[in-house]
């Protein structure tokens, strides 16, 4: 019995010992298992989530604020500064909703109070009532939790009173920014375009989701920072902007700040060099001013009936593209817009922000009704649209350049008892006429005629002639965007359609023949004429000759675009320019440079004032390889050989002298006074 029990226990012992050396190796293997986990996540840790991790440390030990970057600036071709960035302290007001009239004012005059007594001497004197206008209480000009700047370009006295005196300005604050500053002469004001706060321009398509899948920090705009809302401004404003820098503070648990401020600072925008000459530009912006004041108080008949208030210039090289000037006047001062514009300069800018020379617009008359009795910007050719026509009537085989035809004075179509009339200007009999005098002559007649009837006949009065002209026209930059990429370019307005519609096609293809089925802009002009000039080569127009970097490093060099090429004969090209050679103008009396040239006069009905006349000019220098091409619109301003010519004949003369019709810049002829303009047009 014993050796049974004892022989019990071993085995007993013996299962127990398997047991406990069971459980330790259990025991062993979680452990090394446990462990081998800890070592695994701590490399996984450290070598594949050990940057995120640091950065998220960092973050939440720093506090973060971007700094706004510096905007590149803007030259003229030959590095004369038209819009540039400086770094200043300005006054700002935040509206408050619940602040009455007599309070706003009274905070007004007191900041007035202030800053005659500690402002710069030689400042713009700023009066209650400015102050109060830029407040905007009424919220007519800015959204109610947009800052208005009251003014820029603080002192150091300034500075440190409302620092010192916050509680007794409410609603004020000093902000150190960098402020838009434009050439005071007033340099292609319109093309350069302007700029508002971001929070201002969110409606813009270009800033609706600007800031939604950015990832870059430095490129992320700031509620707070201006940026281009129209013209180069906007066009260019990815390269202008630059990228933010960062001012970062070392902070604790609780988000206070334990240590000295790191900044990284922002990148200036890469600068642009425009095609834009200045000297030129200038010359074109005061020839139209003083056009228009010669066709206002002119009491010669020519210019009798005309009501001219506004112009537009282009002129554009021939071979490049580069147009070295844009006029749209009148123009006014950009610095209106510094900081949110007020109500009263809105007002009194309304009708010369916007850029004429590439899309419509309206002249300087704040009452509806009677602006409505004035031609917007956007006029018919006239008779600058008869070289273009010939071609078209060359290239169809409805006649060649011997062809001839003899001009009555009018032409008429039409069924018998509704015979329309067209006729020449002031019913001139013409006689015989081929292709070359017809241009010469500026016969309506002919182009009625062997252009557009002969083209109606062609197609047998189908739509399809209507295609085929307009095909024509847009091979030349008519009825289309000129390819520039300004912002808000109009293509034009076609008519002959909607004529051929309501009318036939036969008065859509006559009317266009002689140019009134089609309004265009005056940079569409200038491409049309630039075509013209280099025999079908349709140039992109170009603002921008050269993009560079803060150090000066070229980013974006200039390179010319053909936009399509129109293949005619040179005996086409011969007999149109033949013809350009022959025609009358005014103001190129005594030029040193041979010139093509083409008079128009368009007609239009505007309001209760039938048969308004606005003055067209195209011309390209010099007749043979030309360089310079450019276009002139002058709406309601007469007769285009008069109220046009003279503004090109200033831009070509100030074109030859600082760059050169033939490649060397030279002294220009004694430009035609006005007295001698008058005689020879009283002569003609």
């Amino acid at each position: 019995m014993s050796n049974n029990l004892t022989e019990e226990a071993q085995k007993r012992e013996l299962r127990n010992r398997r047991h406990f050396s069971f459980r330790l190796n259990v025991f062993f293997f979680f452990t090394f298992f446990i462990f081998s986990l800890l070592i695994v996540r701590l490399a996984y840790l450290q070598f594949v989530e050990g940057d995120s991790l640091r950065a998220k440390e960092h973050e939440i030990g720093s506090k973060q604020v971007s700094v706004p970057p510096i905007r590149g600036n803007i030259y003229d071709s030959n590095g004369t500064p038209i819009a540039y960035s400086v770094s200043t302290q300005s006054l700002y007001y935040t509206l408050d909703m619940k602040m009455k009239e007599a309070d706003g004012k009274a905070l007004a005059a007191s900041m007035v109070e202030i800053f005659d007594k500690y402002g710069a001497k030689n400042a713009k004197k700023l009066t209650a009532q400015d102050v109060f206008d830029d407040m905007d209480l009424n919220g007519s000009v800015h959204y109610s939790y947009q800052p208005r700047r009251i003014k820029s370009g603080l002192t150091k006295e300034e500075v440190a009173y409302f620092s010192e005196h916050r509680d007794q300005f409410k609603g004020i604050d000093v902000v150190e920014e960098s402020i838009r500053q434009y050439s005071q002469d007033k340099v292609a004001v319109q093309l350069v375009g302007y700029m508002k706060k971001l929070s201002g321009a969110s409606k813009l398509e270009k800033y609706k989701d600007i800031n939604n899948e950015q990832t870059d920090s430095t490129l992320k705009y700031i509620s707070t920072e201006e940026v281009g809302v129209d013209g180069l401004e906007l066009m260019y404003q990815d390269e202008l902007r630059g990228r933010n820098g960062v001012k970062e503070y070392p902070v604790n648990n609780q988000s206070e700040i334990i240590g000295p401020m790191k900044l990284t600072k922002p990148i200036k925008g890469e600068n642009l060099y425009l095609t834009i000459n200045k000297d030129i530009q200038i010359v074109a912006q005061q020839a139209i001013m003083d056009q228009l004041q010669l066709i206002r108080t002119s009491p010669s008949k020519q210019f009798e009936n005309t009501k001219a208030t506004t112009g537009y210039a282009v002129a554009m090289e021939v071979d490049t593209g580069k147009v070295v000037a844009m006029a749209s006047m009148p123009d006014y001062d950009p610095s209106v817009w510094q900081g949110g514009i007020s109500t009263k300069d809105l007002e009194q800018i309304q009708f010369f922000q916007y850029n004429g020379a590439i899309k419509e617009v309206y002249p300087p008359y704040p009452d509806d009704k009677e602006r409505k009795n004035h031609p917007s910007s956007l006029v018919y050719l006239g008779s600058t649209q008869k070289p273009l026509s010939v071609l078209v009537g060359l290239n169809e085989k409805l006649f060649n350049t011997h062809t001839m035809f003899n001009d009555i004075g009018y032409f008429e179509f039409g069924k018998e008892g509704h015979k329309v009339r067209v006729s020449n200007a002031s019913n001139a009999v013409n006689g015989p006429l081929n292709a070359t005098s017809a241009i010469a002559k500026s016969s309506n007649a002919f182009m009625s005629a062997m252009v557009g009837n002969e083209l109606y006949r062609k197609y047998k009065g189908n739509v399809e002639g209507v295609d085929v002209w307009d095909n024509y026209m847009k091979q030349f930059g008519l009825g289309v965007t000129t390819g520039s990429g300004l912002p808000s370019e109009s293509a034009g307005v076609v008519d002959y359609y909607h004529e051929a519609e309501k009318a036939s096609t036969q008065s859509a293809l006559i009317r266009a023949a002689w140019g009134q089925q089609g309004r265009y802009t005056a940079l569409q002009l200038a491409q049309y004429a630039a075509t013209l000039a280099s025999h079908g080569k349709r140039m992109r127009p170009q603002f921008v000759d050269v993009i560079k970097d803060v150090n000066d490093n070229v980013t974006q060099p200039y390179q010319a675009e053909v936009l399509n090429t129109v293949d005619f004969p040179d005996s086409y090209w011969n007999a149109i320019e033949a013809g350009m050679a022959q025609v009358k103008v005014t103001g190129f009396e005594g030029v040193q440079y041979t010139f093509l040239r083409k008079t128009g006069t368009s007609q239009q009905d505007v309001g209760n004032r039938p048969r308004v006349e606005n003055a067209v000019f195209i011309a390209y220098a010099p007749a043979k390889n030309p360089k310079l091409a450019v276009a002139v619109v002058v709406p309601d301003g007469g007769y285009g050989g008069w109220g046009a010519a003279p503004i090109a004949r200033k831009i070509f003369d100030a074109y030859d002298e600082k760059v050169g019709l033939t490649g060397t810049p030279r002294k220009p002829a004694a430009p035609v006074t006005n007295n001698t303009n008058m005689t020879t047009l009283q002569n003609q």
